[in-house]
């Protein structure tokens, strides 16, 4: 059933509505299939640009859609239910695109945001190296100022829509000074010197493709430069706050599509001359399984009001992050319970959704740096 949602405005409930008839009709049918063969859907993304659906939450003037992120989140969510693989790459698009339009100047701005925030030119974000995930100032990627270029050499692992996307938005160290040697550079696909691996071989989500970037003498422009030099990390941990959000939130709607399955399932499966559904030990799981799923949204919606109001929101992020995915993993395993053997087989999709959810635990910041930032906080 779909999610009880109480939205602000008539648009935002509009826009939830036009998203599960999108979702429902151009996403959810071919997911099975391109999981199965791992087929990335790039004209999905165009349909959601065009549909205005790729990047709500920034300014109209650029192409926007102008709405808060609480609206933002929950039609990510919906994505989320209906193909995780598109869900993530929505929200991966969206964090590619915040440094351009929070630190561009408006030159880059009025150039490239146009274009990316349509879906016509999709976003990759690199940041992560195979030595420096979690501590992303270890970082060794570099790029050498050359006249009027920069020269970037190094390379940038777990990249979501590598050797896909249209533009990278590439972290790359300028100096020796720690954390304040790196920043952040607009690198357009084609660039000579931009080379890709082959996609990773993972256990879920083969719908998006991820795959290491390597920057190999690449030559860009001193004017693709975003910000300033040595304010790199500091523009990635900011949207890093933002993308843990996108993350909670199509984690959450991929919970409620275990939850929604196994209900049907329990609804319809008998067992003892009843269906199991009416048997109190199962209908204690799925209770359980629906309570996690409720205070994942509710948790993702209080950190996405803050945002809103202009307040910090940064150990919120991380709280949402870590509640969303941790109850995402425990509902689509608990899915799997109720379906009992048929939900080891792919017959029924809550194998796939396990094998999703675990790395959701793991991107955009691991559930153990989600504890250390909210211990931090206190």
């Amino acid at each position: 059933m779909p999610a009880t949602r109480h939205l602000p405005t008539p648009e935002s409930e509009d826009l939830v509505a036009l998203t599960r008839e999108i979702a429902a009709k151009e996403l959810a049918p071919r997911a099975a299939d391109a999981e199965r063969s791992g087929t990335f859907p790039r004209e999905v993304f165009t349909t959601l640009g065009r549909a205005g659906l790729l990047t709500l939450p920034y300014p109209e003037e650029f192409g926007g859609g102008a709405q808060p992120y609480e609206v933002y989140l929950q039609v990510l969510e919906e994505i989320g239910a209906a193909w995780a693989s598109v869900g993530v790459g929505v929200s991966v698009h969206a964090l590619s695109c915040f440094p351009l339009f929070a630190y561009g100047s408006d030159e880059q701005r009025a150039e490239w945001l146009p274009d990316v925030l349509s879906g016509e030119r999709l976003g990759a974000y690199c940041l992560s190296e195979a030595h420096a995930g979690s501590d992303p100032a270890g970082m060794r990627a570099r790029a050498v100022r050359e006249g009027d270029s920069y020269v970037l050499n190094g390379a940038k692992a777990w990249t979501t829509h590598g050797g896909k996307a249209d533009f990278y938005t590439v972290m790359a160290r300028t100096s020796d000074d720690g954390p304040r040697g790196i920043s952040c550079f607009h690198v357009p696909a084609g660039t000579p010197g931009l080379e890709f691996d082959e996609p990773e071989d993972k256990m879920g989500l083969m719908g998006s493709t991820t795959a290491t970037v390597r920057l190999v003498g690449a030559r860009v422009p001193a004017g693709n430069l975003i910000g300033t030099e040595g304010q790199g990390l500091s523009i990635a941990l900011a949207g890093l706050d933002a993308g843990r959000l996108g993350i909670a939130a199509v984690a959450t709607g991929l919970a409620q599509r275990a939850l929604d399955v196994a209900v049907q399932y329990a609804k319809e499966r008998e067992a003892f001359g009843k269906a199991i559904i009416k048997h109190q030990g199962l209908a204690f799981v799925l209770a359980d399984m629906a309570a996690a799923v409720e205070s994942a949204r509710a948790t993702y919606l209080s950190a996405a009001r803050l945002k809103d109001a202009g307040r910090p929101y940064g150990r919120e992020a991380s709280i949402a992050k870590l509640v969303a995915t941790d109850n995402a993993m425990k509902v689509t395993t608990d899915a799997v319970q109720v379906l009992g053997g048929a939900g080891y087989t792919r017959d029924f999709p809550v194998e796939r959704f396990m094998r999703e959810a675990k790395v959701m635990q793991i991107f955009e910041g691991t559930n153990q740096i989600q504890r250390l930032v909210i211990s931090r906080g206190l």
